[in-house]
């Protein structure tokens, strides 16, 4: 397929752009096999007043389009020319609704190139071939390919757990792919577990994800494992090898928990299905508590309601609030929260280790080891040590980005596989950056672009479903990775929080329905102008930066003091 076959009609002039917050700009669209172009001063270039607009066509999720004709009339004819009738005038507006949840009109004129244009828009943002992506064409002077691909090696995360105990091992029996098509090459399993018993515990969990260790809490050595759900069945199979892998993470008289992201009566149908659980009487050590998270349609169409309530500008006072409780996306992230707490609070007061699945193991799974570890872990509240969780606990670890991401929240296309699992939890970080606004080292502006880049982007970090695809794929020879460009000195001053002072301490939130509040700078981000919010947060690097650095430090101290003594603590701290 060539991407020219695609586009209709590449370029119209007078093209009126209008985008809530900003003034209308008219100039001359451009479309590329990859991006819409505006240009405010065609042939201008650096002239004053010029303006360009960029729209990665992989961003769009919607088009809208409307014709409007002012009448017809019929040209002089000739005696040999045949009987010709066109528009007297006619313009279209094209909507583009974005996935990052941008709105876009464009007025054109001319009912053909209107509908040419938003044909060819359409066409380009459903190609849906990995390697026609933009991240295999995007080639910036500044940044090298191997670049920020090999930042966070599992070796290197093994060795910090190397360093303290001697009871995990870094196996390579997945080099290929074939034990776990959606876990990545290298796995940390138990030391006395051997690869052919580790091989046979596969085929026992569904798609073959295995139970592995996710995180190893230094103090007290309890870990963080996550896996699928045991294909027991209705007639409740036994596997001795899965058996004996969890019964090597227990020392004698130890106790674990495994946490089940599905109701009781999720996983009851399921075990008729092919799936379900660990009997009590197989685990003996190991107490199994539900605590049931949306992942699929519920919660994109949650997605979808929340935002089609933040569009709305006629609503009342009261009617805004009824929708955004039957939206119940904050009831979403509560849960989530929850969930999260509950395996940190094991792991941490009660010491006891923690198994973490649901029915596939790529969704929920996944959002409740990663926001415990950014609860747990100072390491993972910096900059770099995000990044690292990110890579091994969603990228590498199988989260289906290209399924889960594939529209947001404004596409008429009939939901398949779409859930915004990942927006979850970057929201779930945002809460937890709100409640403790000095211990996470990046701020909001970092968990945005991660939800955009998410969903389109110029980079290859979030692209396939897992390591196997993004192998066959190249992606790691073809295109550049996000980290590279976040991590460029200029590029990450944008990102950090500058009332950042280390917390060694773990940061319990509150889980409260008054303590969950809704996202603004997300959902709200393109509705109301933030000039102002931008202004006071480069103040505020300027300052920090500047000759008050020295008071942010002070400040940074008390809070360390107040945090050190846990009797200081209100209950909502806790």
């Amino acid at each position: 397929m060539e991407f020219s076959e695609l586009i209709k009609t590449a370029t119209v002039e007078s093209v009126l752009l209008s985008c809530a917050g900003l003034p209308p700009v008219r100039g001359t669209l451009c479309i590329t096999s990859h991006h819409l172009l505006l240009s405010s001063c065609p042939g201008g270039d650096g002239q004053p007043g010029t303006m360009e607009l960029w729209l990665l066509i992989r961003n769009v999720d919607a088009v809208e389009k409307r014709v409007q004709n002012l009448g017809w009339y019929q040209p002089p004819r000739t005696n040999d020319s045949p009987r010709d009738t066109r528009l007297a005038g006619s313009s279209g507006t094209i909507t583009l609704r974005c996935k990052d949840l941008k709105v876009l009109q464009l007025e054109i004129p001319g009912m053909e190139e209107c509908l040419n244009i938003a044909s060819s828009i359409e066409a380009l943002s459903s190609v849906d071939s990995v390697m026609m992506m933009y991240p295999f064409f995007y080639r910036p002077q500044d940044l090298r390919l191997e670049e920020g691909w090999h930042l966070f090696p599992l070796e290197q995360y093994f060795q910090q757990i190397a360093a303290q105990t001697s009871q995990w091992r870094l196996s390579d029996l997945n080099r290929d792919f074939t034990t776990c098509p959606t876990y990545p090459a290298d796995v940390i399993v138990p030391a006395a577990v051997s690869d052919d018993t580790l091989r046979r515990a596969a085929r026992f969990r569904q798609g073959g994800r295995f139970p592995v260790l996710s995180y190893y809490h230094p103090r007290n050595g309890t870990v963080l494992l996550r896996s699928s759900q045991p294909l027991t069945g209705p007639n409740r199979k036994r596997c001795p090898e899965d058996e004996v892998l969890l019964g090597m993470v227990l020392d004698e008289g130890e106790r674990g928990f495994i946490i089940d992201t599905r109701s009781a009566q999720a996983a009851k149908q399921a075990r008729m299905t092919g799936g379900g659980t660990e009997p009590k009487s197989s685990y003996p050590q190991w107490k199994r508590l539900h605590r049931p998270l949306e992942r699929g349609r519920p919660l994109q169409e949650s997605f979808i309601k929340l935002v089609e309530a933040c569009n709305d500008a006629s609503l009342s006072m009261d009617r805004w609030l009824s929708r955004l409780e039957s939206c119940r996306w904050l009831s979403h992230v509560k849960a989530a929260l929850s969930t999260a707490c509950l395996a940190a609070q094991c792991l941490d007061r009660e010491e006891a280790s923690v198994l973490v699945h649901g029915a596939e193991g790529t969704d929920t799974t996944l959002l409740v080891t990663a926001l415990a570890q950014v609860i747990l872990d100072p390491g993972c509240r910096t900059v770099v040590g995000f990044q690292g969780l990110l890579e091994r606990e969603w990228i590498e670890a199988g989260h289906p980005f290209h399924l889960r991401c594939a529209r947001s929240a404004y596409s008429h296309a009939r939901l398949k596989q779409e859930a915004p699992l990942f927006l979850l939890f970057l929201d779930c970080v945002w809460q937890l950056s709100r409640q403790f606004p000095f211990s996470l080292e990046f701020g909001e502006s970092l968990l945005l672009t991660l939800f955009d880049n998410a969903y389109a982007s110029d980079y290859g970090t979030f692209l396939c479903n897992n390591e196997k695809e993004r192998c066959l794929c190249k992606v790691k020879e073809n295109t550049h990775s996000l980290w590279a460009w976040l991590n460029q000195p200029e590029e990450k001053k944008k990102y950090l929080n500058p009332l950042y002072s280390h917390n060694p301490l773990v940061i319990w939130p509150s889980v409260e329905p008054q303590s969950i509040q809704l996202w603004q700078g997300l959902f709200f981000r393109w509705i109301r102008p933030s000039q102002y919010l931008d202004e006071a947060r480069a103040e505020m690097q300027r300052l920090v930066e500047g000759n008050e650095a020295p008071a942010k430090e002070s400040a940074g101290s008390r809070l360390s003091r107040s945090l050190s003594d846990p009797a200081a603590w209100t209950e909502n701290e806790r």
